[in-house]
């Protein structure tokens, strides 16, 4: 039998690879040629026989061990859902693989062109997120090719810069890749270490690069060295806000996981985007190979959700806005000519997809007029348009704004995803089924019917509650959804308003 270290700690452990020191310098001092300026560079593994076998065969067939043991209790993949996103742990093998192969298990057949990888900062200290100069990640399975977004993103913002001391000794990216790498055929890497920073402004970039060709894969081990009972305890806590989307609650305590802020960054996107997200296996290092005295915590999440409709920025946002604005005041007569829009700023083809639109006025605190589509049938552009005169001027429940009122309004754009019809078998099925926060909500009974957009959650954020108001909106009885079928269905938008 082959014989070889026990790899890596239960969370993380510092390695001196003289061997490999050694014979970097050899190969350098041997080569028949000079290293041209053009030469790939590569970051070379720092966890190979430490964390994982070095072994490109041990490695191998130790990942499809854990893989086709994985397979045995792996939940089915929802119908019709693709997957988005992973929770990995990043431990040393025999501590959190047998829960890391999930991800592997999930991926076998799968294809993305670009892999996005975050990981925590474990041990530099940094502000912001380091980006490896690097053009290739190695391990012992082979190299993978650095994306370009990666090289644009550390380029262009601000926030994202190289931090050699981090790319030299981090092992929360590497250890996830081999586990990528035995399942995927083919793809290329954004590596991102993620430090203290603005968790808004991480969701925004990172959520710009991502297309219906990517896995997001965020790397992250939970408690760090409690008693086995009260690390489960915590630990579930955990997994349940994840699963209920409750960034808020997950705060930025590292104690509840390393990757916290990564995390943080996947949940609030999964709740832009209508991921729904499914617990594939939890264990602790005293469930593997440690003692149940001090251990650490491994969850494999996976994050589900359809075709991806198109993003919008803030930036794109704040255009909409703007657009809407300008649109009621020039109907009200107090903008004549040119709009006030950035030149070209409405030539952006994003505007000219076809989405459902709502345009929703607030004036001191309360609504003054909401009115939209539900359905793709206008551009954006047009959307925004149509719906901003309609809510300043044809929302029945309210008089037509007056010029006096625009100081003060504020003004809101929706851009709502395909809205999907909801099955369940009674009122307690359908009060489960909601998510407060994410959903949009519409409801149909004949020729009656009405919704609230997941906004309306905030003064409604009891399930029976919001669902009484709005059967009485759309001119029901208020326990019409306890008392019979109606048709049920749900969307999520992205919501766009002037900065205060």
């Amino acid at each position: 039998m082959h014989s070889y270290k026990v790899w890596g700690d239960r969370c993380m452990k510092p390695c001196t690879m003289l061997l490999n020191l050694f014979l970097a310098m050899l190969v350098l001092f041997c080569c028949a040629s000079p290293v041209s300026a053009h030469d790939v560079q590569v970051r070379k593994s720092i966890a190979a026989g430490t964390f994982y076998p070095a072994s490109a065969e041990h490695l191998s067939q130790l990942i499809e061990n854990y893989t086709r043991a994985a397979g045995n209790t792996c939940p089915y993949k929802p119908q019709g859902m693709n997957l988005r996103a992973l929770i990995v742990p990043h431990a040393g093998y025999v501590y959190s693989g047998p829960t890391a192969s999930y991800a592997t298990y999930l991926l076998k057949g799968e294809h993305y062109s670009k892999v996005i990888v975050v990981g925590p900062d474990h041990r530099v200290g940094f502000e912001h997120a380091s980006i490896s100069r690097a053009d290739a990640y190695e391990t012992p399975l082979g190299q993978i090719m650095i994306h370009d977004d990666a090289h644009r993103l550390r380029k262009e913002n601000p926030l994202f810069k190289a931090v050699d001391a981090s790319d030299r000794s981090e092992h929360s990216i590497e250890v996830v890749l081999p586990f990528i790498q035995y399942a995927l055929a083919e793809f290329s890497l954004v590596p991102i270490v993620l430090g203290p920073g603005d968790s808004d402004a991480y969701t925004d970039a990172i959520g710009d690069i991502i297309d219906n060709d990517t896995l997001l894969v965020i790397s992250s081990d939970l408690s760090h060295y409690m008693r086995y009972s009260h690390a489960v305890e915590k630990d579930r806590e955990t997994i349940g806000m994840i699963l209920n989307l409750r960034e808020d609650a997950l705060g930025r305590n590292s104690s509840r996981a390393c990757g916290i802020n990564g995390i943080r960054v996947l949940v609030t996107l999964a709740r832009q985007r209508g991921w729904k997200p499914m617990l594939l296996n939890y264990t602790n290092s005293g469930d593997t190979a440690g003692s149940k005295d001090s251990v650490v915590g491994y969850a494999a999440i996976a994050f589900y959700g359809g075709p991806m409709e198109k993003t919008f920025s803030e930036e794109q946002g704040q255009v909409l806005v703007k657009l809407a604005k300008d649109t009621i005041e020039k109907k009200l007569g107090m903008k004549t000519g040119e709009t006030a829009l950035p030149e070209d700023a409405l030539k952006d083809e994003a505007f000219q997809t076809k989405r459902g639109v709502f345009v929703t006025l607030n004036r001191k605190g309360r609504l003054r007029g909401c009115i939209g589509s539900l359905e793709a049938r206008d551009t954006v552009l047009e959307g925004v348009r149509r719906n901003a005169v309609n809510a300043a001027f044809h929302d029945p429940r309210f008089n037509p704004v007056a010029p006096s009122e625009m100081d003060d309004m504020e003004i809101e754009v929706s851009i709502l995803t395909e809205p999907k019809p909801i099955e369940y078998t009674d009122y307690k099925d359908l009060l489960e089924k909601l998510r407060p926060g994410i959903d949009g909500v519409i409801i149909r009974s004949g020729y009656a019917g009405a919704t609230f957009l997941p906004q309306v959650w905030d003064q409604l954020p009891d399930k029976a509650e919001f669902l009484s108001h709005l059967c009485a909106k759309a001119g029901m009885e208020a326990n019409a959804w306890k008392e019979r079928k109606l048709e049920v269905s749900t969307y999520q938008v992205q919501y766009f308003e002037e900065p205060e």
